[in-house]
């Protein structure tokens, strides 16, 4: 027998309208507004605002929504807010209680109940801000459950939308920035690239057609996984020791010493020019690589630049995992020199050496052939490079910071002695 609104619409008193409530509950999961649905059950909106969202009594307690009253208590895992907690909220706030205050009531961050307000509050009548604990519950349990489906699927007129424009071959990304310009007010409209991607590449969502992956550039029908820093091989046979494991005097440049190196390399990846900065005064020496930069020459040639040093300049060598440094370990013992390694893909922490490649390509343009420089034509660039001051040597000279560290008395006419001078004069104009 269905369900007929009442004739007489006159004040019933406490009256238990069970058949009401129930059927007002299932317009609205019809789809029917709130107001609508106690329309055609005929009840005031009140009556059915404070069915679904429960009722501020008299007393300050707040009356649970009818269905929270029914529904088996769900049991929380500690990692989300329970319906507990979340009454305490409501109760504190309504007690001007701070944010602070009450996180460290429950054992819980700030920033998780200032979001917990921020997504499950609601403005009360327009114009006040408020908080309802079983409201908040109610959809904190609507969005947990797995797996969602994705926006895609749930929106017809953006599924089509993207579609036919994969169809004409369309990339994901300019689909997702034209989707902008074309909705600008329409929220619905908005999906981001990557969106786009997992509607193609995850089995199973069936939000976007399968054969439009050929129309991706890539033509690939699934994701190409990325190498994970954590799953590497080891790079080279004897152990590598991390940039982590450093002294910490290396860090902050208080001790000179500890260099940087790298290769600067030319066309076709068949010459190179060794690269080393020192960290304090910035000063550059370049190793000559005649023979190539394989492994086997190349510990030799850096050998041969960085044993010109005297013993307190040479504390530490960081380098990147290049193939070139697959004999660290002869190195350290030859030139008494450590050797760390950066982490993969971490330009960054070797600061100094890649902003010194950088000026350097001024002298050894990208594509060309580094093999038909000589040795003189390398000091020559690095002599004019340490003779320029640097604002952050406070426009000293990297030439000038260096021979004070070694001394007067301590210069010669070799090695990197030599360079030092040739900085310190006039500079070489270097010529090939």
């Amino acid at each position: 027998m269905g369900f007929e609104a009442r004739k007489d619409r006159r004040p019933q008193g406490r009256k238990r309208l069970h058949a009401e409530r129930e059927e007002y509950f299932r317009l609205v999961q019809q789809g029917y507004s709130s107001a609508d649905a106690a329309k055609r059950v005929g009840v005031h909106v009140r009556t059915a605002r404070g069915w679904r969202n429960g009722r501020l009594l008299n007393s300050g307690r707040v009356e649970p929504p009818v269905r929270s009253q029914r529904a088996a208590v769900a049991v929380s895992s500690g990692r989300y807010l329970s319906a507990d907690e979340r009454i305490h909220i409501a109760d504190r706030l309504r007690e001007k209680a701070s944010i602070r205050r009450i996180a460290a009531e429950l054992g819980r961050s700030p920033s998780t109940i200032s979001r917990e307000i921020r997504r499950n509050g609601a403005l009360w009548r327009g114009t006040e801000w408020t908080y309802r604990p079983y409201v908040a519950q109610a959809r904190a349990d609507a969005r947990r459950p797995r797996p969602k489906g994705g926006k895609i699927s749930r929106c017809p007129r953006l599924r089509d939308y993207v579609q036919e424009r994969l169809e004409r071959r369309w990339s994901p990304e300019q689909i997702a920035h034209q989707l902008r310009r074309d909705f600008p007010d329409d929220p619905e409209m908005r999906v981001t690239h990557e969106t786009i991607y997992q509607a193609l590449y995850v089995q199973g969502r069936g939000e976007l057609r399968r054969e439009l992956t050929k129309a991706l550039r890539s033509g690939r029908a699934r994701r190409r996984p990325h190498r994970q820093a954590n799953k590497r091989q080891p790079r080279f046979t004897a152990p590598m020791v991390m940039i982590s494991d450093r002294p910490a005097e290396a860090a902050d440049r208080a001790v000179p010493g500890h260099w940087e190196g790298d290769c600067i390399v030319g066309a076709g990846h068949r010459s190179a020019i060794g690269t080393l900065v020192e960290r304090t005064t910035r000063f550059t020496m370049l190793v000559h690589l005649p023979n190539g930069h394989r492994a086997e020459h190349f510990h030799q040639a850096l050998t041969a630049t960085i044993s010109q040093l005297p013993p307190h300049l040479r504390r530490s060598l960081t380098w990147d995992q290049g193939n070139e440094m697959a004999g660290h370990e002869l190195f350290s013992v030859a030139a008494n020199m450590p050797v760390y390694f950066c982490n993969p893909g971490s330009p960054w922490q070797r600061g100094s050496n890649e902003n010194t490649n950088g000026l350097l390509r001024q002298y050894f343009a990208k594509g060309t052939d580094l093999s038909r420089h000589t040795r003189e034509h390398l000091d020559a660039v690095a002599a004019e490079l340490n003779s320029r001051p640097r604002k952050t040597l406070g426009w000293d000279t990297p030439a000038e910071r260096l021979q004070n560290l070694m001394g007067p008395g301590v210069l010669t006419a070799q090695g990197a002695c030599r360079a030092v001078a040739l900085a310190l004069g006039q500079a070489v104009s270097p010529t090939s």
